[in-house]
């Protein structure tokens, strides 16, 4: 096989963001109907200091 004619590969990192945003929604959605509006408030707060922690630990 000539490694020379392979195209590059695909981007498809706009694709993960939107899947992970519509995943993130309707797990939210799911929390809402069973424990209520405040449990997505702090299941979000949690996410966010999980994410700066990690973006600090980079």
């Amino acid at each position: 096989m000539n490694r020379g004619n392979m195209p590059s590969a695909p981007n498809y990192t706009n694709a993960a963001l939107v899947m992970g945003l519509v995943n993130l929604l309707w797990v939210f959605m799911v929390i809402w109907a069973q424990l209520g509006l405040l449990a997505v408030i702090a299941t979000g707060y949690v996410l966010d200091k999980l994410i700066s922690r990690i973006a600090r630990t980079r």
